[in-house]
């Protein structure tokens, strides 16, 4: 690596703040209020302040009907001969998708209404970087899957006028757009066909938009579909090394070449299923596995490319980690990975704002 630090000094360097690809507290909106401390989950604002964390992506993700949530998936895998994989999730209601993602949209808003000017949701590359400046906290409005858009996108601009500006086409699922990676251990990112016809459509109306496209959890064929159509930098907000844990959601290392060629970024998600080589689901795992992703995606295509993607509230994290108050220890592991401060501070927030700024349309 062209990085370097001094272990016997890592106490006496400074933590970036932090900016993150994911989280999925939308989701939990209506259980937990964000702006008090909460013992349950990992992210509200006091904790956030703690942690270091100025900010970051936050999901709307819409459950199946009936259905806790992403992680409420793991009930029980079904096992396989040589690993374990989890029912594949069907397709949703876009009149379900779109009633559910405006109400949790509001409760983002509501957030912001109640803040008293210690969280907003941003809309330019400008905001994000005064609340760098600041104490408040800068949220993203982010779909976790484009069911709420319709078939037509002609709502597509009214959600961009709204506040949204970034999309993932698809959850873990198909839907008109696309299809997602099912939840198997071990498994290629290569498990159906790539966009359709309105996928394609999509993709070049988000372009014009300024919106990021988000490629977590879309399966092999449809990232290289975006890859061909996209204008913009390749971005996956949460995901991981195929390389090293060989889960569909991840990255494999051509992809990783093609994110690394577009001046893409890579945001390291923390959950310990999708990070460990062996793929399992219970048992300890050390937050040094998110610094081991993190290396080797910065020896595979550049420090540069790389940043953090948590999915804090939509997954289990590393048992030393806990939740956002973590993020320190987790500076803590990088460094001892190699990470000098500079490198640090491009994972920790400049990189995602790099990005954005030649994705959004000034």
């Amino acid at each position: 690596m062209s990085f370097s630090v001094i272990i016997g000094e890592v106490q006496q360097l400074d933590t970036p703040k932090f900016f993150d690809g994911h989280n999925d507290f939308l989701l939990h909106a209506d259980k937990r209020y964000f702006l008090e401390r909460n013992e349950e989950g990992h992210l509200d604002i006091q904790r956030a302040t703690e942690g270091g964390f100025f900010g970051g992506f936050f999901a709307v993700y819409v459950p199946q009907q009936g259905d806790g949530g992403p992680s409420s998936m793991m009930k029980g895998p079904i096992l396989t001969s040589d690993g374990y994989e989890f029912e594949f999730a069907g397709p949703i209601d876009h009149e379900y998708a779109l009633r559910f993602a405006e109400q949790r949209m509001e409760m983002l808003f509501q957030i912001e209404r109640d803040a008293d000017g210690r969280f907003h949701v941003v809309r330019t590359v400008t905001e994000i970087e005064e609340c760098l400046g600041s104490d408040s906290i800068a949220a993203i409005l982010h779909f976790e899957g484009a069911e709420p858009i319709r078939e037509d996108l002609s709502n597509l601009e009214t959600f961009y006028e709204q506040g949204l500006r970034s999309l993932g086409l698809v959850w873990s699922r198909p839907n008109i757009f696309g299809e997602g990676v099912p939840f198997k251990y071990p498994s290629s990112p290569d498990t159906g066909p790539g966009l359709t016809e309105r996928g394609k459509e999509l993709v070049k109306e988000l372009n014009r938009l300024g919106i990021l496209i988000d490629l977590s959890h879309l399966n092999e064929k449809g990232f290289w579909d975006v890859a061909a159509l996209s204008d913009a930098p390749l971005v996956a907000t949460h995901t991981a090394a195929h390389s090293i844990c060989t889960k569909p959601r991840n990255l494999t290392d051509e992809q990783l070449d093609a994110v690394r060629e577009s001046g893409g970024v890579v945001g390291v998600n923390f959950a310990k299923y999708d990070l460990v080589s062996d793929g399992r689901i219970e048992g300890e795992v050390s937050l040094d596995e998110i610094a081991k992703h993190a290396e080797y995606i910065a020896e595979r295509i550049g420090v540069e490319c790389v940043a953090l993607g948590s999915d804090f509230e939509g997954t289990r994290v590393p048992d030393d980690l806990a939740d956002v108050t973590g993020l320190p220890k987790l500076a803590q592991a990088l460094r001892k990975r190699g990470f000098d401060d500079a490198s640090l501070k491009k994972i920790a927030h400049e990189n995602w704002i790099d990005v954005l700024k030649r994705t959004w349309k000034p």
